[in-house]
């Protein structure tokens, strides 16, 4: 399974910043002190280029992002001072959801994993909680113009609406966006995604996991994608101090384990990006991001090898 990361192409923030950077490089290093993964799973990826950026975003915002021409207020809505560092970790972002999206459809994968991603706040033509290029969005349409995949389904199971994937995506009738989220939380002006499940504060596992059940069987029988992308949100936690909802870790590992064993029953590619995730206890996210990975190794790990007994 291939694992795509950026974290050492660091966006430089002020002391006391609340956003935890910190929790990628982390993630990485207990990714690979699991004993799961090798060294050669561990991919940087290229860049996403201005053509594959701009099937989702304004070209004019996309040039004052290049430039650093942003208004302060487009700064601040972003929530990350602007720096040339801060573009090229938003470029390289993008371009590991789009190399996870290409390694999961070629044959005998199945999934991979983009270690950071899920900027899902970013609009066609601004940058929005802390998100500059809407990932996802960017991989979807590229998926399709290069003729890889026709249905996407978008997954997002960060504790907030993907407001600006609702946004950039809504006339297109071929990728389908499901959000389950905060009724309450940010953003507080929402989007219309194709389905959006709106869930009350202190939601638990059991109310989860039932309405995940609902969204899963209309976009699996309903929908019937060809590729999912998976935004795996660490933030629904009862210890994150952006989320509001209540989920333990056994509910958010139940949680991948539907999305990502759907998939694979449906066999469905899988492509997953991070989102959010802000605990208290930093190791609490990366505890979490760690178990949707290697769910996901488990998982499709399983599956290579059953393939390959059927084939010998």
């Amino acid at each position: 399974m291939n694992l795509y990361y950026a974290d050492h192409f660091v966006l430089p923030l002020p002391a006391g910043h609340r956003f935890p950077m910190e929790k990628y490089s982390r993630l990485r290093e207990r990714l690979l002190a699991s004993g799961v993964f090798a060294a050669s799973d561990f991919h940087v990826p290229v860049a996403a280029s201005d053509t594959e950026i701009l099937r989702a975003h304004d070209a004019a915002y996309l040039e004052r992002v290049a430039a650093g021409t942003l208004e302060p207020a487009e700064v601040r809505r972003i929530g990350f001072p602007w720096s040339p560092a801060m573009v090229e970790r938003s470029r390289r972002s993008a371009g590991a959801t789009l190399a996870a999206c290409r390694s999961a459809l070629a044959p005998g994968q199945g999934c991979a994993a983009n270690l950071a991603g899920g900027t899902h706040h970013a609009h066609r033509d601004f940058g929005s909680g802390f998100c500059v290029f809407n990932d996802a969005a960017i991989a979807a349409l590229a998926m399709r113009a290069e003729g890889r995949a026709r249905r996407i389904a978008l997954i997002d199971c960060d504790v907030h609406q993907g407001d600006g994937s609702a946004a950039i995506l809504a006339a297109e009738p071929e990728i389908f966006t499901c959000s389950l989220h905060g009724a309450k939380n940010f953003p507080f002006r929402k989007q219309v995604s194709d389905l959006d499940i709106e869930l009350p504060d202190d939601t638990s596992d059991e109310a989860y996991l039932q309405a995940l059940d609902g969204a899963l069987e209309r976009i699996f029988d309903g929908f019937r994608p060809d590729l999912a992308i998976y935004l795996a949100g660490a933030d629904p936690y009862e210890g994150d101090r952006l989320g509001r909802l209540a989920l333990s870790m056994a509910g958010l590992a139940a949680r991948d384990e539907r999305v990502l064993g759907t998939c694979r029953a449906a066999n469905v590619p899988v492509a997953i990006a991070m989102a959010g995730g802000y605990a208290s206890e930093i190791d609490d996210t990366v505890a979490i991001h760690a178990t949707t990975v290697l769910t996901a190794a488990r998982l499709f790990g399983a599956a290579a090898r059953s393939r390959i007994a059927i084939d010998v």
